[in-house]
């Protein structure tokens, strides 16, 4: 009796997993939606593109050498298909859970550097990023390893529920580098230092492309409660539920009611953007607040992300089409802080030393690899092709032929 009830246990916890790690692969289609919204028509091909393409690499890369460098036990068939004697679901879900969550912050680079970015020149840093860069602090911190051996964050009082820092702050860190070696697309700040809007072509889709992101997110922070069948973690799993999407929603208020005061009149990106910020703010603890206070955490992540866009914008002229870093990486810093608000286990210094340690990796592994990948291949299209688009120089075709002969 007691066999039948583990194995009962062992096949709920699996198919859990499975069904989590779906809906935060279908976040993929979200980031390619949001993206694509966003950017102009002539480049919209190219990043769907670019999408497909970095979900495919990094399931590859992280199979064949990631996951071991993150949580070791071998490489592919060793560390992904040997299930432990005392684990409560089966190893493969697992790796697929994790899986997803690579393609995630490589998505996150893939918006910041749309629209004047090689194609092959981005695969090529996908490539080390999933293997490497991104499993190297996951495993100092989801895993606990020590940081090359000077210091363990885990003894610091560091705690990241379902990735702000690890997922979304890594891979705003490693977008930002790519911006600052890229540089502004063309006719976005004029010689005085001003700036210009370049408004994307499909609000419609950007707008869908973020209620998926919103879904998906359930899977992100519902399945790292990492189990559910018992009575304990099914009410965490529900409790986690309701609080990423109480977040979610203070962010699109904060951004909307934000914007109505500043500008005068509502915005959409704002408000998607706001969504999304909840979102990440989130992330970091989702498993101790009350839904009031995930309210108020999504909320200041609203408000956060969208003076962020305007002074990385208008002050630091860097060009980002989607806002993924103040997204990802301004509101996850944010999201790592108010952890300790709601969870009296983990410090403040704690969080800012896991911040510190991911971004300085991050970034500077990043940007040590896009100069080489500049240096290399070249990283930027050439100045008459981003005036005729991406879609024509890197993919051959474009998204909406009937409407541009």
């Amino acid at each position: 009796m007691e066999n039948s009830i583990l194995e009962i246990q062992f096949a709920i916890d699996t198919f859990y997993f499975l069904m989590m790690g779906a809906l935060v692969m279908w976040m993929a289609a979200g980031f390619s939606m949001l993206e694509a919204g966003m950017v102009r028509s002539k480049n919209t091909a190219e990043i769907l593109t670019k999408n497909i393409g970095l979900y495919a690499i990094a399931c590859t890369t992280y199979m064949i050498y990631g996951y071991d460098v993150m949580y070791g036990g071998g490489v592919m068939l060793e560390g992904i298909e040997v299930v432990a004697k005392d684990a409560t679901y089966a190893a493969p879900s697992d790796f697929f859970f994790q899986v997803v969550f690579v393609a995630t912050a490589m998505s996150i680079v893939s918006g910041a550097v749309a629209e004047r970015m090689k194609l092959f020149a981005f695969f090529a840093f996908a490539v080390i990023f999933t293997g490497v860069i991104y499993p190297m602090e996951g495993a100092w911190t989801w895993n606990g390893a020590s940081v090359f051996g000077l210091y363990t964050l885990g003894d610091l009082g560091f705690s990241d529920f379902a990735g702000s820092g690890i997922v979304h702050m890594a891979g705003a860190a490693a977008a930002l580098a790519g911006v600052l070696v890229l540089g502004a697309r063309k006719g976005k700040y004029n010689k005085d230092g001003s700036s210009n809007a370049i408004p994307g072509a499909n609000m419609p889709l950007a707008t869908l492309g973020t209620f998926i992101l919103w879904l998906g997110w359930f899977g992100f922070n519902g399945g790292s409660v990492l189990a559910m069948a018992s009575k304990e973690s099914a009410n965490a799993v529900a409790m986690v539920f309701l609080n990423t999407n109480a977040a979610a929603t203070g962010g699109v208020i904060a951004a909307l009611i934000l914007v109505k005061l500043v500008w005068g009149k509502a915005d959409l990106t704002m408000a998607l953007n706001g969504a999304l910020a909840g979102l990440v703010a989130i992330t970091a603890g989702p498993d101790t607040p009350t839904a009031l206070e995930a309210t108020l955490i999504g909320a200041v992540g609203g408000i956060i992300v969208v003076y962020s866009i305007t002074t990385l914008d208008r002050v630091f002229k860097i060009d980002d089409p989607v806002g993924a870093i103040s997204v990802h990486g301004v509101v996850g810093l944010w999201g790592l802080l108010a952890v300790p608000l709601t969870n009296s286990g983990v410090s403040f210094t704690g969080q800012l030393a896991g911040a510190g340690t991911i971004f300085v990796w991050v970034f500077g592994t990043s940007l040590v690899l896009w100069l080489i990948l500049k240096a290399i291949m070249g990283i930027r299209i050439s100045e008459e092709e981003e005036y005729s688009g991406a879609d024509l120089s890197e993919c051959g075709l474009e998204a909406y032929p009937e409407f541009t002969k």
